[in-house]
């Protein structure tokens, strides 16, 4: 045996990069661990490896004991310490592999679906795809080749665990670096990405060279690049979007395919007021609010999207003096279309205004309303 254990820490010294006096040290401590549970009755035993030879003895009271119970322990221990030790250098070589491609894309195949995640095949190891980062686009089945972000590496006991992203935006970034040489080479820079995983995508870009087109680039010949990119993502949309350090410019541009009116900055707070024809503001908004929300995601300012009617003044309408307007106000109502979700008895329940103001302020907010989409 001790020639077969001397060959052994060797090769795992020489190939895991573990140091033999590391491992003569874990055996002798396994194996005193062993002979505690094995010889209850022996108080003052040590255990003693020659680190040249690898031979192991057994010393009570300071004595060589010879047992052949003990040269059995000896064998299955030192056994289950060499395979430890060569599962603990694989799992740490698989963690320092890994551990760099954190924010990466790695490829592999699906080997398992389970109803809370998609296990994944990356050859040496697994990752976890869990449904909470799969996109509503994506369908695989097993054996299916697939791309991921690596959003998070962890040791665990049993390993190094790797969560998987379909649905995370640095997905989209990377498969642009990959597919726009561009970018790849820096003359293109992605400034922001903001994403609603099977829906769509906002992305940001920006050039130092003037005679490259950035948008132009990530599009590239008929749109065949981007075209790529939303064939991985399962149809998802992209928006391009040119990036500008004036950020009532980039706004304009976050905002697309909406033009906007009005735009009040508050630099502060990093905020802004968008005032819009109301022919723009379901457009400005988008769908369920996805427009607005992924250019706040992508600006990281908070925007407030309100149509140009809301600017009219009240006091520009008939019968409303300085104190109806204050009394409307002091009410919470401050808009016109405050005004028109209100109805003849509820404004005269206000102060200072009876039943035949209220319906003249009516009648003067849908007048407005009607003259400004003219």
């Amino acid at each position: 045996m001790t020639q077969e254990l001397l060959s052994s820490l060797e090769y795992i010294e020489k190939e895991k990069g573990i140091s033999k006096e590391v491992l003569i040290e874990t055996l002798r401590q396994a194996l005193i661990s062993a002979c505690r549970k094995s010889y209850p009755e022996r108080k003052d035993f040590d255990i003693q490896i020659d680190p040249q030879t690898c031979s192991i003895h057994l010393l009570d009271q300071g004595k060589e004991v010879h047992d052949v119970e003990f040269g059995r322990i000896a064998a299955q221990t030192a056994k289950q310490v060499i395979i430890q030790k060569i599962r603990e250098a694989e799992r740490e070589s698989i963690y320092d592999e890994y551990v760099k491609r954190q924010g990466d894309i790695i490829s592999g195949t699906v080997h398992q679906i389970e109803k809370k995640a998609i296990i994944v095949d990356l050859g040496k190891t697994e990752g976890i795809l869990p449904a909470r980062e799969q996109s509503p686009l994506d369908s695989f089945r097993q054996g299916d080749l697939i791309r991921c972000y690596l959003v998070e590496i962890k040791k665990t006991p049993r390993g190094p665990e790797m969560i998987l992203s379909r649905a995370h935006a640095g997905l989209v970034t990377r498969l642009f670096e990959l597919e726009v040489p561009e970018i790849h080479d820096g003359i293109v820079k992605i400034k922001g990405a903001a994403r609603e995983a099977g829906s769509r995508t906002k992305i940001a870009v920006s050039s130092d060279d003037e005679k490259i087109d950035c948008v132009g680039s990530c599009v590239g010949v008929r749109g065949q690049r981007v075209k790529n990119i939303v064939r991985e993502l399962g149809g998802e949309k992209i928006d391009i979007i040119r990036y500008s350090d004036d950020i009532e410019t980039y706004l304009r541009n976050a905002m697309t395919p909406a033009e906007l009116s009005e735009i009040k900055l508050d630099r502060d707070h990093q905020s802004a007021e968008i005032l819009v024809e109301d022919s723009q503001l379901s457009l400005a908004i988008g769908k369920k609010g996805q427009n607005v929300r992924l250019a706040s995601k992508l600006l990281g300012w908070k925007l407030d999207v309100r149509s140009l009617s809301h600017k009219i003044p009240l006091n520009t309408l008939g019968g409303i003096g300085e104190k109806i307007e204050a009394s409307l106000k002091e009410a919470g109502i401050e808009t016109i279309k405050d005004i028109l979700k209100a109805t003849p008895e509820d404004l005269a329940k206000i102060p200072g205004i009876g039943p035949k103001t209220a319906e003249k302020i009516i009648t003067a907010a849908h007048k407005a309303i009607l003259e400004k989409k003219e």
